[in-house]
């Protein structure tokens, strides 16, 4: 057993892929808030792929941790000199392991003696071009309905305070910007890499409405000079469990406190807006191009919208792994019907894409039986996905008289799961930013069935049009009378 290093790369060469690159002759210029599973599986390995072309070594990323949690990935990554080892398994079984070297250091804001100071230095520095986010859907607080910043957040309203340290992203972006300007130096490109519609605009919204809380000559200055590119990125990448560090350890021989596993596919499309400069990712696959939008909408509406689809109906069914549920004949017809009549209309022309392939190919990703995802995952933080996700499919085919069926199911299945009892009577652990919320509302639903979607900070006006609370309603009730297997056949039946 080899303990995961940069002093055993050499040792581990003969066992799996290594950095083919000189670690010591990367240098930080990228910075990057929420190193979890899927930066790790997606940018971070983008940028491994074109070091080990010669390319990009000044982009070495440093992580960045704000939440709690982020202090023991902080720990695992430095203790293994930011190294970890990522494994792709294809639905064939084949499993193709190797080890990213492309993060070059971690931070930890909160860490006691000045973490936020490292932080913003590092961001401030001249050598820093880009700074990166994955904080999740819900991190922008945005007000789902109005699309306002939310500046009562009370993280939000502690940072204002005269000499308060940062502790969300936006603080730490505004402050080092401002430092940079103040230095004479030219602002960072502020990427985001969260799966939200045209999520550069999203992000700039967000960072010019919390700097205008401090400085309104600031945030106009935010505006006109950082650039705020946008992307689509995709890569299913569960969590990481205990299974999957001793198959590490038993397939390969390697000691990593923290790997990361993933799909084989992966797809990065990116607006090209960085002012100074970036690593060439073309060389390495992305797709550089005019225009995301979209790629977003493709992905967002079909794959995103597809798994809070099998989400709740697969849970309330029985199923606990993704490709168990993905391999149910009903549940295949039932998401194929919903990607075809009803998220493909609302979708814009996608250059050098096959829809329907594309479509067919979701399911057999869904259906990748080595990569175990699980359906607790994609049934976790809906009230930060399906209004982002599902609900714009509805309004868009309420617009133009379209069939709106399927994903009034989908709604109708996340407020049943809301309810937290399962259909055998057990417990569902539903996980929620507005957990409260949510499970009030499904609990409400008992005396009035439109309860939860009364909710218009994510359903908007739904409960008050027929033509959506009509097949709503039929689903609700039928999933409670008949069951989720019955309700996944007939709406697989539907035609």
């Amino acid at each position: 057993m080899t303990a995961l290093n940069q002093s055993a790369l050499g040792q581990l060469a003969g066992r799996v892929a290594v950095p083919g690159y000189d670690r010591a002759a990367v240098r930080p210029g990228w910075v990057h808030f929420g190193v979890g599973g899927f930066h790790r599986a997606h940018q971070a390995f983008y940028l491994d792929e074109l070091m080990n072309q010669g390319q990009g070594l000044d982009f070495g990323i440093v992580g960045v941790g704000l939440m709690r949690g982020d202090a023991r990935m902080r720990d695992v990554l430095k203790s293994q000199d930011c190294l970890y080892t990522m494994v792709a398994k294809a639905a064939d079984g084949v499993w193709t392991p190797r080890v990213i070297g492309s993060i070059v250091d971690c931070l930890y804001g909160p860490e006691p003696a000045q973490g936020h100071e490292a932080v913003l230095e590092r961001l401030a520095a001249p050598e820093t071009k880009i700074a990166s986010l994955t904080i999740t859907e819900g991190g922008y607080n945005f007000d789902q309905v109005t699309g306002e910043f939310i500046a009562s957040n009370p993280a939000i309203q502690a940072e204002l305070a005269p000499g308060a340290a940062p502790t969300t992203v936006f603080g730490y972006l505004n402050e080092s910007l401002r430092r940079r300007r103040a230095r004479g130096l030219e602002p960072f490109t502020v990427m985001c890499c969260d799966n939200i519609q045209d999520n550069g605009a999203v992000v700039k919204r967000a960072l010019t409405s919390y700097a205008a809380l401090r400085d309104e000559r600031f945030a106009d200055w935010i505006a006109a000079n950082v650039a705020f590119p946008s992307s689509m990125v995709d890569r299913i990448t569960p969590q990481t469990t205990d299974q999957d560090r001793r198959d590490v350890a038993e397939r390969f021989g390697i000691e990593d406190g923290w790997p990361v596993v993933t799909e084989a596919f992966t797809q990065w499309a990116l607006t090209d807006d960085f002012p100074l400069g970036r690593p060439p990712f073309e060389l390495a696959g992305v797709q550089v191009v005019a225009d995301v939008v979209p790629y977003e909408l493709m992905k967002l509406r079909l794959l995103n919208a597809s798994h809070q689809g099998i989400a709740y109906l697969a849970y309330l069914a029985g199923y606990r792994h993704v490709h168990l549920a993905a391999s149910d004949p009903a549940l295949r017809r039932f998401l194929l019907a919903y990607m075809d009549v009803e998220a493909t209309p609302t979708l814009r022309p996608v250059p050098g894409v096959d829809l329907p392939a594309y479509k067919h190919q979701l399911i057999e990703r869904f259906s990748n039986g080595e990569v175990r995802d699980t359906v607790a995952r994609l049934a976790a933080e809906s009230s930060d996905r399906i209004p982002k996700w599902l609900v714009p499919v509805i309004f868009e085919q309420l617009e133009r008289g379209g069939d709106i069926r399927r994903s009034a199911a989908i709604c109708a299945a996340w407020a049943r799961y809301c309810e937290g009892v399962d259909e055998s009577g057990q417990p569902i652990q539903v996980v929620d930013n507005a957990l409260d919320q949510v499970t009030a509302a499904a609990r409400a639903q008992r005396d009035d069935p439109l309860a939860f979607v009364r909710q218009e900070a994510f359903f908007g006006d739904l409960a008050s049009r027929p033509e959506f609370t009509g097949p709503y309603l039929w689903a609700l009730d039928s999933l409670r009378q008949r069951g989720a297997a019955a309700t996944i056949k007939a709406l697989s039946e539907l035609t």
